[in-house]
């Protein structure tokens, strides 16, 4: 089974970071192309940002050694960061002295961050543009429905409390 674009990964397992903390700056990479992303990462101030320059430049030697390989025509220029997720690894549990001779736990979370890069389809395929066409015609009906739905729901609100209100006031003129 052959592919239509290749898929390349690195991962760091087991790093000290949250993976929370490691997510802000993955954020910032996904959908950039792969020197885009170096770049980025390169200025990022954040504590997380080498080591994810270096899961991202693990992926790129992936790609170089993968393809020589293969045999694999892989356009270096056309690299982009497909996908770059931060996943919890296992957690220490530590305890902090308290008061009075109490103990307070705590964990230290690790994350485990994978960063793959594949190679950007070559624009001008009939076939996407098609697709697009359709999902683009297809939305704006999806919204007149809605607005139909809303009004609906709107008046049988109204209707519900006037009969509320009617059923309720022979009541309280009776209980004078």
């Amino acid at each position: 089974m052959q592919f239509e674009t290749q898929e390349f990964r690195a991962e760091a397992r087991y790093q000290r970071v949250s993976p929370q903390k490691a997510k802000l700056v993955l954020d910032l990479i996904k959908g950039l192309r792969v020197e885009d992303a170096l770049h980025t990462v390169a200025f990022t101030k954040k504590r997380v940002a080498p080591l994810v320059e270096k899961v991202l430049r693990s992926a790129l030697e992936n790609a170089n050694y993968l393809s020589q390989e293969r045999g694999l025509d892989v356009d270096v220029d056309n690299l982009f960061v497909k996908q770059a997720v931060a996943n919890d690894g296992p957690r220490m549990k530590r305890i902090r002295p308290a008061p009075m001779g109490r103990a307070f736990r705590y964990q230290r979370r690790m994350a485990n961050i994978v960063i793959a890069i594949a190679e950007r389809k070559r624009a001008g395929s009939s076939a996407e543009a098609a697709e697009t066409e359709t999902a683009v015609a297809a939305k704006p009906q999806a919204k007149k429905t809605a607005v139909k739905k809303t009004a609906a729901k709107k008046s049988t609100g109204k209707t519900a409390a006037k009969k509320t209100a009617a059923k309720k006031s022979p009541a309280k003129k009776a209980a004078k």
